[in-house]
């Protein structure tokens, strides 16, 4: 077995990293489906056949909930649990079963009455009280497991101890980002004159732009463990890794000090944590560095699912992070901007759990499937917003179906075909993802 593999502990490490990515699947599941009928409601053609329109921003809200909330913090969890050490596994358990709870009530919230949509950015919300109730207890849940992490990653001075800074620092943005969306709900009035989407928007802004810094610091932890799976360990340059996290997590420090100094909801406020985005994910620039070189370092590695996620996840979220120096307006360039990040993002996590199946008791991942999923989720997805891209400098506006997108001229159907396409794409690629680990983890584990 190759020396540089960083092994997962058996016992609760294993168990609960194992629950947890059982859980992040199963929403990606229900968010795949949903995302077949939201790439039909926006493709020319396709829209005017099946009317989707009135399901579009219910179908909007819950998948994009379950596939970044639920299943980057889920996924999260499987990090924590994986590199964490075996104690207060109670916490583990106490959360994941609350989070499972809050999933199953938001998964079938849209299908009750008084499901009415708010499209807000970060976390979109139906006004629904199962909805509401969901949201509650999934915060309560991960609560409980960042709670966890906080106390069970701590570096230490062994191998390895370069992801457990990043996973403990990533558990610290994702405390700071549960902080804010409290403390903002303590904060901000809730009034019959202030119209939902604006207070939802208020609500999530803070806590949302918190938890970016919870993705990137974990999209790089799954880098650089992909890349020790394949040949390039970390023995070499461990200090100096770990100081790059810290030095990507600085920026957090200001998220307290904004809500000291800058009540939630007033302009500045906002202002102040669209600036940070602005002037704090540079400080990512080290992390990002030694994420390509490890990619550069496996390029003669035999062809693998995790490489292949590992090459797909760097070029998405290059390409995202470039879009958004690219946006002007409310246009669908934001979403091309958000979903190369959160695209990225996800097939970090898509190439670790292909790393992590066997050491957590499953088999090997092989197969030309694994090897060229992430390529074609990747590959759809690139299409997908370079359609929205193109389609943004022709003035498409976001969040919009059907015939409101008022496709008139011939690039901008050029391009909402282009994201139609892409999505179509994509999905297969979300299907083959899902294919891959249901084939291994229904197994029976010897």
């Amino acid at each position: 077995m190759n020396s540089h593999i960083i092994e997962v502990a058996p016992g609760a490490p294993q168990k609960l990293a194992r629950a947890w990515l059982w859980m992040g699947l199963m929403a990606l599941i229900g968010s795949g489906l949903l995302a077949i009928l939201l790439v039909l409601s926006r493709t020319p053609g396709i829209q005017d056949v099946f009317p989707l329109k009135g399901f579009f921003r219910a179908a909007l809200v819950v998948h994009v909930d379950l596939s970044v909330a639920i299943w980057f913090m889920a996924f999260a969890a499987v990090i924590w649990s994986a590199l964490g050490r075996a104690a207060h596994a109670w916490l583990g358990w106490a959360g994941l079963g609350l989070a499972a709870l809050g999933t199953a009530l938001m998964t079938v919230s849209p299908f009750l009455p008084g499901a009415e949509p708010v499209l807000n950015n970060y976390i979109p919300v139906l006004q629904q009280p199962f909805f509401h109730a969901s949201l509650w207890i999934c915060g309560a849940g991960f609560a409980l497991a960042v709670l966890r992490a906080l106390l069970t990653t701590w570096p230490r001075p062994a191998f390895g101890a370069p992801l457990q800074t990043g996973a403990f620092l990533g558990a610290v943005a994702a405390f700071l980002a549960l902080g804010a969306f409290i403390w903002s709900f303590l904060i901000v009035p809730r009034s019959p004159e202030i119209e939902d989407k604006l207070y939802f928007e208020v609500l999530f802004w803070g806590g949302g732009h918190t938890l970016q810094f919870q993705h990137a610091l974990l999209m790089v932890v799954a880098w650089l463990w992909i890349g020790s799976a394949l040949g390039k360990g970390m023995d070499d340059t461990p200090r100096a890794l770990s100081a790059m996290f810290w030095i990507a997590a600085l920026p957090l420090l200001v998220v307290p000090a904004i809500y000291l100094t800058i009540p939630a909801g007033e302009l500045p406020h906002m202002e102040l944590f669209a600036k940070l985005m602005i002037w704090g994910h540079p400080y990512m620039a080290p992390l990002i560095l030694a994420g390509l070189l490890a990619l550069w370092a496996v390029r003669g590695a035999p062809a693998s699912g995790a490489k292949s996620a590992f090459v797909a996840s760097f070029v998405l979220f290059a390409t995202g992070g470039v879009l958004g120096y690219m946006i002007q307006g409310a246009n669908v360039v934001i979403p091309a901007h958000y979903h190369g990040s959160t695209v990225g993002v996800t097939l970090a996590f898509m190439g670790l759990a292909y790393v992590l199946l066997p050491r957590l008791g499953y088999g090997e991942v092989d197969g030309a499937m694994a090897r060229w999923q992430p390529y074609v989720y990747g590959g759809g997805q690139l299409i997908h917003i370079l359609g929205l891209a193109w389609s943004g400098g022709y003035g498409v506006q976001r969040k919009v179906a059907g015939a409101e997108q008022a496709l008139t001229t011939l690039p901008q159907k050029i391009g909402m075909g282009m994201m139609g396409a892409g999505g179509l794409i994509a999905v297969i690629g979300g299907i083959m993802f899902v294919l891959v680990l249901l084939r291994l983890m229904l197994k029976k584990r010897g």
